[in-house]
């Protein structure tokens, strides 16, 4: 089987739990460090699927692999191999396929409950489930593209995730391990302190309260969303 292609965009923000499941699943998959300067996928002929990981940037900003990004996720979509975006991952998926990425009415950091759309797409993804509690660290969101159906929502972010065919994309963070919660909330500790008493950003120690237990629901959670995801993989 070909390779998932796992594209990280900042050190400290990596496949994380992905990288657990594919690993359990025996799927083989291939770490691309963009922030590293590790060139791009030529196209989308090595690999069953590709994954992206968040990062402190914004798909509006100048960098020289966005355009070339955008150009290979519409690649993807059209020869039907899918894709797989966390955050920012999920703002360029929208971008790539006719959305836009704006700012969000708020900055929304901590662990945040999200609806789960009454759709027919909403429920291949997540079966029964009608809400869950995910991780969220973003500042900016994503419109739903054309075609796309919004399957995720909550009060500080209408559009927290969208399918199209074999194709999801996130705004919120299903990919947490319980290292990379404490590392985020360690070196963004003075940036949390700053919105104190904002309803959307919860404090450091709201974060870590009772970490495991929520770190392996959500981890419950993504496994069921990856098969799914991996189920559509070109073999």
């Amino acid at each position: 089987m070909k390779p998932v292609a796992i594209l990280q965009f900042s050190p400290s923000e990596g496949p994380g739990h992905l990288a657990d499941f594919l690993d359990s699943a025996d799927i083989p998959w291939k770490l691309i460090r963009v922030d590293a300067g590790a060139p791009l996928p030529p196209d989308s002929s090595a690999c069953s699927g590709m994954a992206m990981m968040g990062g402190p940037m914004s798909v509006n900003d100048p960098l020289p692999w966005v355009p070339p990004l955008l150009d290979l996720i519409r690649q993807f979509n059209h020869n039907g191999i899918p894709l797989l975006g966390h955050c920012l991952g999920g703002q360029l998926m929208s971008m790539a396929l006719g959305g836009a990425v704006t700012d969000n009415k708020c900055k929304e950091v901590g662990w945040h409950e999200v609806d789960v759309a009454d759709e027919p797409q909403a429920r291949e993804w997540f079966g029964h489930v009608r809400k869950f509690t995910t991780f969220q660290w973003h500042y900016q969101t994503f419109s739903i593209p054309p075609g796309a159906t919004r399957v995720l929502r909550n009060r500080y972010c209408e559009n927290q995730a969208f399918t199209l065919g074999p194709h999801i994309g996130f705004q919120c963070h299903i990919e947490m391990t319980a290292k990379m919660v404490k590392k985020w909330c360690e070196s963004d500790e003075q940036e949390i302190a700053a919105a104190a008493g904002t309803p959307s950003v919860q404090s450091v120690a709201q974060i870590l309260e009772g970490l495991e237990m929520r770190v392996g629901r959500l981890n419950r959670l993504a496994d069921s969303v990856y098969t799914h995801w991996m189920d559509g993989l070109r073999k």
